[in-house]
């Protein structure tokens, strides 16, 4: 068996080339990303920023703490405050007595140069006393580290992923249409005594040589190109700037075994092919196909088509708003790709009949590619990956931040917007109706089992923001807001309106307020509304304007310019705070599909490399029935772009269909709906494709051309 599988190697490391270099890109990516994950769980510890001078801080209560039901017990879960307890003056004043204090202007902590133990007597259970590293609690957004990394984790996670699938795909179809070309030899070997479980083995062994060589060398690959992936992290803001690459070994062990398997696994499928492979394959001369679809692929096919449409129904009837997270968008469509994958052979020659051509070479293309299914479905394929995850990720991202930008811009009908850390509150202005509002939060414990946290706006004038704003209300009246009640939207658990609710407010206070309102979720930015007198530590950061008929435009602005903020029109704020895209989700989704991208080059011309290779006698006919050169060549290239075609058909229908799933959750949620599909990137994904199908697969028959007279 050794032998014959060494003999195998060397006869057809053409056709595993692309299975070898697929896999070696796939396991050094999954080890680039798995040395970043894990530089972000073994991150070094920052240096303290603000009392760095005092060895012990004290710190008013910056967080909130209350006990929810876990099943029989009860447990303790905290939510950072909005707005941070100050330390009182009387306790500044004790602590004075002990050593020399630093303040910095801000209320909520001091830095103390005293003896920790005798600070800690003094403090008792007034305020939090901070030593060591503990004392970067109270550094200007202490969290803002852990978000970074959070980041980093949530793009190096999903890129891997996508890696991991695309790269099973890839393989699994090299294999599949690798044991298709084989059948003669196959079928020789069955005539010659060899069993199906020889045949098993010996695929299954190809495959386990080919994944342990393209396994260390993508090691050898991730370990070269971690650094770089980190520092494009970094120069684009997604990564902080001290993140750098640790030293660890899990990440290569974890990639080396999972090329191993998914070069096992992709090859196990044609393997058990190639073991039904009869004695009188061997006489088989004709390159088209005969009988219907492998049951199995078929069952296959039908039940993830059926499964990603089930959940995506479900999801859109329980959970809409599930529908428009990153991870969700991100992962939906790999079902879909895989069914619609599965089920290509099947589609293939009803797609080739819809794509029509005038002329005897169109005929003949046509001809050929419903001849020859597996060899159209194993080209397409790549193509359907990369136009639905462009089409899929892209659209989706774009779709759901132009309807936040347009749901921001809806909720106001202001005709300036000013904005600024801590505005001065102005006094009534002539023609205008202003509206002036606070970044706060309040906190609601939801069925006793969870400490929920809801952004918020602290309103100064109940009756200015029901004038000013344009909210999607869906039960309540805004004019009824008062220091007594709240505007919740449609995610609380209790939204009926007169009801009490229990909150905790920014600053930790416990208070029972009534419903007055209730909006529509949409798309995650209708928050809760409470008036300004129940948050007093909040700081006025937004004034909504809407200008009178015949007022002075010119007036009124200078008037606002006096509150030290920055005026706008509403346009221009809702396109400055709520961008289509944000850089980092840019870089994200491009990493992504540069992913998808290049696995689909090297799909395509390793697939049509195979193919064209045992063609000669196909084509030698050809010539011999009076084509010339130049038909030959145009055949093989009209093939080539037919298969690109039904690929960019099938990957457009797998987008949308998730774009109009994404669709209906807009509209589920009352929010806008805002298709917006990547048409640049889908048109250049499609274009790529086309040039590597067309080259690669003429290549050979411009190579042969000798041998084709």
């Amino acid at each position: 068996m050794l032998t014959v599988v060494l003999a195998s190697l060397r006869a057809r490391w053409a056709t595993l080339l692309g299975s070898f270099i697929a896999l070696a890109l796939g396991v050094g990516l999954l080890a680039a990303m798995g040395l970043g994950l894990a530089s972000t769980v073994d991150a070094p510890v920052r240096p303290v920023e603000r009392f760095a001078g005092a060895p012990v801080v004290v710190m008013g209560t910056d967080t909130l703490t209350v006990e929810v039901e876990r099943g029989p017990t009860t447990a303790r879960v905290s939510q950072r405050l909005a707005h941070p307890q100050a330390v009182d003056i009387e306790l500044q004043r004790e602590l004075a007595t002990l050593g020399a204090l630093i303040t910095d202007g801000s209320p909520d902590a001091v830095g103390v140069t005293a003896d920790p133990a005798a600070v800690r007597a003094v403090v008792g259970d007034r305020a939090q006393v901070l030593t060591g590293d503990d004392r970067r609690r109270a550094d200007p957004r202490p969290e803002r580290d852990a978000e970074a990394l959070m980041t980093v984790n949530s793009l190096l996670g999903t890129a891997g992923g996508v890696t991991a699938f695309v790269a099973v795909f890839v393989v699994a179809s090299t294999f599949a249409f690798a044991v298709a070309l084989r059948r003669r030899e196959f079928g020789l070997l069955r005539t010659a005594g060899a069993t199906p479980g020889q045949l098993r083995r010996l695929l299954l062994a190809e495959a386990a040589a080919v994944g342990v060589l393209a396994s260390a060398a993508g090691c050898a690959l991730g370990a070269w190109g971690a650094p770089p992936l980190v520092g494009l992290l970094v120069d684009e803001g997604i990564a902080p700037s001290w993140f750098t690459v640790g030293d660890h070994t899990w990440p290569f062990h974890a990639a080396f075994w999972t090329g191993l398997t998914v070069a096992c696994a992709g090859a196990w499928a044609a393997s058990r092919r190639a073991g039904r492979t009869g004695p009188a394959e061997a006489l088989r001369e004709a390159d088209a196909e005969s009988g219907a679809m492998p049951l199995g692929r078929l069952l296959l096919g039908g039940a993830l088509l059926l499964g990603g449409a089930g959940l995506l129904l479900w999801t859109l009837t329980t959970d809409p708003a599930g529908l428009l997270k990153r991870k969700s968008y991100t992962t939906r469509p790999m079902v879909l790709i895989t069914a619609v994958a599965a089920l290509s052979p099947l589609l293939a020659g009803p797609l080739a009949r819809l794509l029509r051509l005038p002329g005897a070479t169109a005929l003949l293309v046509r001809a050929n590619a419903r001849a020859a299914r597996r060899r159209t479905a194993a080209v397409a394929a790549p193509v359907l990956v990369t136009v639905a995850m462009a089409g899929s990720l892209m659209g989706s991202a774009a779709t759901v931040t132009a309807a936040k930008g347009a749901e921001a811009r809806d909720g106001t009908s202001a005709d300036l917007v000013v904005t600024g850390a801590e505005l001065t509150a102005p006094g009534p202005i002539p023609g205008a109706v202003v509206s002036g509002s606070a970044t706060t939060a309040v906190f609601v414990r939801e069925e006793r089992t969870a400490l929920v946290r809801s952004e918020a706006r602290a309103v100064t004038d109940p009756a200015a923001l029901a004038s000013v704003a344009r909210l999607p209300v869906v039960a309540g009246d805004l004019r009824d807001l008062d220091d007594r009640s709240i505007v919740v939207n449609e995610e609380w658990s209790d939204h009926r309106v007169g009801a009490a609710v229990d909150v905790w407010l920014g600053d930790g206070r416990p208070v029972t307020l009534q419903i007055a309102a209730v909006l529509a979720a949409g798309t995650g930015g209708n928050g809760a509304y409470v008036t300004a007198a129940n948050v007093p530590a909040a700081h006025l950061d937004r004034l909504d304007v809407r200008l009178d008929a015949g007022a002075d435009r010119a007036a009124v602005t200078a008037a606002l310019r006096a509150t030290g903020g920055e005026v706008r029109t509403a346009d221009a704020w809702a396109a400055a705070t709520h961008p289509r895209t944000g850089p980092q989700v840019r870089l994200g989704l491009f990493v992504v599909l540069g992913i998808a991208l290049v696995y689909a080059a090297i799909a395509l011309a390793g697939t049509l490399v195979m193919a064209n290779s045992v063609r000669a006698g196909e084509l030698r006919t050809l010539r011999l029935a009076g084509a010339t050169h130049a038909q030959v060549v145009a055949v093989v290239a009209g093939e080539s772009l037919m298969a690109v075609g039904i690929g960019a058909l099938l990957g457009a229908a797998v987008t949308a269909v998730n774009l109009a799933g994404l669709a209906a959750a807009l509209a589920a949620l009352s929010a806008p709906v805002t298709p917006d599909l990547p048409w640049t990137v889908l048109g250049a994904s499609v274009a790529g494709c086309a040039l590597i199908a067309v080259t690669a697969g003429i290549a050979p028959v411009l190579a042969g051309r000798r041998a084709l007279r």
